[in-house]
Formats: C-alpha cells, structure tokens, sequence
C-alpha cells in the first residue's frame, strides 16, 4: 500500500506567481509533500534557483519551469498549452499571480490597470477553463484561486484591485456550488495585508496598511494548502482578517470604504522618516 507521500509523487502542481511572496510558500508546501511542480512566474533565474532547491531537498521526480508574463492577453492559454503539449496532467491549480496599483483612480495609468484585470481575473479565469475539463475527465481535481480579504468590502486608492478580488471570491464560490460531487473542489484563500513584495511593486510602500501588522507569507500559505486539501470553500488568514471579514456583513459599506482608505493613504511619518 502506498503512502501519501508516494501517492503525491504521482500528481503535479502548477503555481502561478511563484518566484516571491506567497507563491515560493505554497511551492515549498506542496514539494514537502512529495508533488511534482509546475512553477509559472516572470522570473526565470528565480525560477530556476527555486526549482533546483526543492528537487534537490525533497527529491522530487519532476519540476517544470515556465517563464511567462501572465499579464498579457493570451498567455495564460499559451502556457496550457505548453503543459499540454509536455503530457503532463496538472492535478492542483494554484492561481495565485496578482499585482495592483495604488493612487486615486483618475490619476492612475489605464494601461497598467488594463493588466492588472489580465493578471488577477482573466489569467485565472483562462486557466482554470482549460484545466478543469481535464479534471473534470478524470473525476479528481483541485484549485486554489488567492484572493484577498479586500475582496469582502470597498477599497479606495486601490479600486481596481479591489474588484478584481471581489470577482475571485465571487468566482470560486460559484465554481465550487456547481462543482458539488464531482471530486473537484475550489477554495478561495483571503489573507489579509502580507509582508510580501505586493505593497512595493504596487507602489503603497509608504501606505499605513503597509506599515502595520503584516502577515508571514508562509503562514498565509500554510492556511491556504490547509484548506485546500480539506476542501474548504473558503479560507480568511489571520484574526485580524478574520474580525474584518465578519465586520463586513454588518457595517455599512460606506464607513468599510472609509476605513480601507484610511489605511490606504499614505503613513506620514514613515514617509518622512523615509526621507531623512
């Protein structure tokens, strides 16, 4: 009889955004537990060096690295493809690559917004079509869509992010009622503020939320493969993410979007300490 662990070196993983942040984390669970890995990120030096470590550390049979900018239309096909045409079965989706961009909306760059949509709603949404109905061939099969604790209420300074985890929240729930029984499950993470790369490359490193209580990436991850393998519908990580999740079924919209702005403008005094 086998073990889990033999029984996992039979299946294979793809993890989008896994060069940094959450994406590394949830690499580095799934290789613990003997998975092969299909690693997608823009990085492909980081890639690599990631790939060669857990191979090497967990003695893995198979690790694939895709180089691929997930933000640009017709990518995400493009990588199916390239896993299709290998003849590898992905047996777990983690769709996990997103990006936003901070400032009021009228200032910010249309262009970068338009794929910051490709990279948090279309990419997924593109993935999880193509490698569903092979899932849905073989009757076995799990996803992981990563959204956010913004995805339960308003975010100014960062709208356009907002709602494209509103729609991964929304999306994965719906996924997961019509995927009842079928041996498929969707669960959709939402963690809150992480110390991650997130804030800076979005361009909110001076921000409060920023500056408070980050969550550990790994931690985040550790919640999300947990309720993952559990089939858990949805998972929020960290209490303080926990209180704001419940708080918004009760508090009105207008005074969430209130506070989310609040913590979204900028820490005056960590930008003036910044400056000396």
């Amino acid at each position: 009889m086998k073990t889990k662990r033999e029984e996992n070196k039979e299946k294979t993983v793809l993890i989008t955004g896994a060069s940094n942040g959450f994406g590394m984390e949830f690499a580095k669970l799934f290789a613990k537990d003997g998975y092969n890995l299909i690693l997608v990120a823009r990085s492909t030096e980081r890639l690599r060096r990631l790939g060669y470590q857990l191979q090497d550390e967990h003695q893995l049979e198979q690790v694939s690295v895709i180089t691929a900018d997930l933000s640009e239309p017709g990518v995400a096909s493009e990588v199916y493809q390239q896993v299709k045409d290998s003849g590898i079965h992905v047996d777990i989706l983690v769709n996990n690559a997103g990006a936003g961009v901070h400032g009021p909306f009228e200032e910010t760059d249309l262009e970068r917004e338009q794929a910051i949509i490709q990279l948090n709603v279309n990419t997924p949404v593109e993935l999880t079509k193509h490698f569903l109905k092979e899932m849905k061939q073989r009757g076995d099969g799990k996803i992981l869509n990563v959204a956010s604790i913004v995805s339960f209420m308003p975010s100014p300074l960062m709208a356009i992010y907002g709602a494209t985890k509103a729609f991964i929240l929304s999306f994965s729930e719906a996924l997961s009622n019509e995927l009842k029984d079928t041996g498929i499950t969707v669960t959709a993470l939402c963690p809150g503020a992480s110390n991650t790369m997130f804030f800076r490359r979005a361009g909110a490193a001076h921000t409060r939320a920023a500056h408070g209580d980050l969550l550990d990436p790994a931690e985040v991850a550790r919640d999300g493969y947990k309720a993952l393998m559990s089939g858990e519908v949805k998972i929020v990580s960290g209490l303080m993410s926990k209180l704001q999740a419940t708080s918004s079924n009760v508090i009105p919209d207008t005074a969430l979007a209130a506070s989310m702005r609040y913590q979204m403008e900028e820490d005056e005094g960590e930008w003036k300490q910044s400056k000396l």
